[in-house]
């Protein structure tokens, strides 16, 4: 199933896995691969692919969503020789494709041939006294090790945390639509404290994504949309892909 928010459609991959494209306009991806959940996808139509985070570097993944001409957007922390996965390193993407690198709290705007894309790196990450923190303060995600990113296509922006808590900050964004990461497991927001920051954002639609893909990231999907439904904000689910 693919969601439609006037011109901008989001279909939900799987994992953090989403499409995003306006009509006649550039398609982006974000967080493309891992645990089979493109096992079975080769659209190579992505203008734009963006990486928050190690956990989420997957270069096959990247290879089968990426255009010829794509820019792909990679947090500067993520370092391919501290994977433990089969990975290429990023100068071999660097030989095929545009490869950014950004910071925390960075702006790039990305040309296409359908549009120009704005790009915004967020910091996003688990707060070492927040909810997903160990007794120690020890955590999956600490800071600098990961970003969420902001874009703009089509008149509308997008929200992607990442692998992050509800973040007090990101209720000062301005967000059309919110890629809620409702998966908790205590490494990322569960869907209650997903709900709450989306009510606290107040974006135009919520979209909720990486859940279900395994049973640390288990979430009931309904119970969020009629929490979220319940505080007058729109909510989208693409249960199709939850159960992939």
């Amino acid at each position: 199933m693919t969601v439609r928010y006037e011109e901008l459609s989001v279909e939900w991959l799987g994992y953090a896995t989403a499409r995003l494209e306006t009509d006649g306009g550039p398609v982006v991806y974000t967080d493309p691969g891992r645990y089979g959940v493109l096992d079975d996808y080769w659209a190579r139509d992505g203008d734009l692919v963006l990486v928050t985070h190690d956990h989420h570097y997957d270069s096959d993944g990247i290879r089968s969503v990426a255009s010829e001409d794509a820019t792909v957007v990679i947090y500067e922390a993520v370092d391919p020789a501290g994977i433990d996965r089969d990975v290429e390193p990023i100068d071999a993407l660097a030989a095929d494709y545009e490869v950014v690198r950004v910071g925390e709290e960075d702006r790039v705007d990305v040309g296409t041939p359908a549009g120009e894309v704005r790009v915004w790196s967020i910091p996003a990450h688990n707060d070492p006294e927040g909810p997903n923190a160990d007794a120690d303060g020890s955590v999956a995600h600490p800071p600098g090790f990961g970003c969420g990113y902001l874009l703009s296509l089509g008149g509308r922006t997008v929200f992607w945390p990442g692998d992050s808590d509800a973040l007090d900050g990101f209720a000062e964004l301005d967000v059309s639509v919110f890629l809620a990461n409702i998966g908790g497991g205590g490494i990322v927001s569960d869907r209650r404290e997903a709900a709450d920051l989306a009510e606290a954002m107040g974006p135009d639609l919520v979209v909720p994504i990486h859940y279900d893909t395994f049973d640390l990231l288990e979430a009931d999907d309904e119970a969020f949309a009629g929490d979220v439904a319940s505080r007058s904000i729109p909510v989208a689910l693409d249960a199709r892909s939850a159960n992939q």
